[in-house]
């Protein structure tokens, strides 16, 4: 099943970091953040990946292309042009099979998906579609399985999101009693990692934002909502980026995978 990873959007809250690289590529423990997704769903056996272009694209390419030379120790003979990698064994690369898709620098979430059908195999009856902004210690195998016995055309995982905002609650004569340092909420909210039958094509329409789709969905009472209560965090503003590369130092829930 393939995954398509939308990728190409700016990022203009994170400004400090996307002004030179697209948003998914922010790095997270050394890694970009795309890279943490996309591990997440190759610890579960779904390692074919369609990633939706736009805002530097080349960027994302060129990692991807360039990865061992990242990510390991080698030997290089200019005079020849021969490279020895020295890593005494371990892994090289990453098991991902990616199809790039330049969809377009300016292209809303829900064109970008339409942009990406034809490389959908026509074996495959479904597929998913995920954030290139947002990690969680979901069960995609999980959330496979729950899309298909729901049967309906889309499925989109409820999590809950993480406050911005320190809250207070106060007693008598407006006494503060209680202070939440961005704590996480009880509403839920879209968390990416969805599951669509390729029926959803037929709700999705050009310079429309994927959020018009899912409503189109709603009222035919063809959306599941998988709910995800583990961990979720997305990545809108510089604090998280802080935020999620101390959850990596000290607690990183998402991964999933070992090393």
């Amino acid at each position: 099943m393939q995954t398509v990873l939308l990728s190409g959007g700016i990022g203009y809250r994170l400004k400090e970091e996307t002004e030179f690289k697209p948003k998914p590529m922010v790095l997270i423990g050394g890694k970009p953040i795309l890279w943490h997704i996309m591990k997440i769903y190759s610890f579960y056996g779904f390692n074919e990946f369609i990633i939706a272009l736009g805002y530097k694209g080349n960027y994302i390419k060129e990692y991807f292309i360039n990865q061992k030379y990242f990510a390991n120790n080698f030997k290089l003979d200019t005079s020849t042009g021969t490279e020895t990698f020295v890593n005494n064994g371990q892994n090289l690369s990453d098991d991902f099979k990616i199809t790039f898709v330049d969809t377009g620098e300016e292209t809303l979430p829900g064109e970008r998906i339409l942009r990406v059908k034809k490389y959908i195999p026509a074996e495959d009856n479904d597929f998913m579609v995920t954030y290139g902004d947002g990690v969680a210690d979901i069960d995609i195998k999980r959330l496979v399985e729950f899309h298909r016995k729901q049967n309906t055309i889309g499925t989109v995982t409820g999590v809950h999101p993480r406050s911005k905002y320190g809250l207070l609650s106060a007693g008598k004569n407006n006494i503060v009693e209680k202070f939440l340092e961005k704590p996480v909420l009880m509403d839920w909210v879209n968390g990416g990692f969805m599951v669509f039958k390729k029926e959803v094509f037929k709700y999705l329409k050009t310079g429309e934002m994927e959020h018009k789709a899912l409503a189109r969905l709603v009222k035919k009472g063809q959306l599941s909502l998988y709910i995800h209560k583990g961990f979720w965090h997305s990545m809108d503003t510089y604090p998280d980026v802080e935020n999620l590369n101390k959850f990596w130092r000290e607690d990183p829930k998402w991964k999933v995978w070992q090393d």
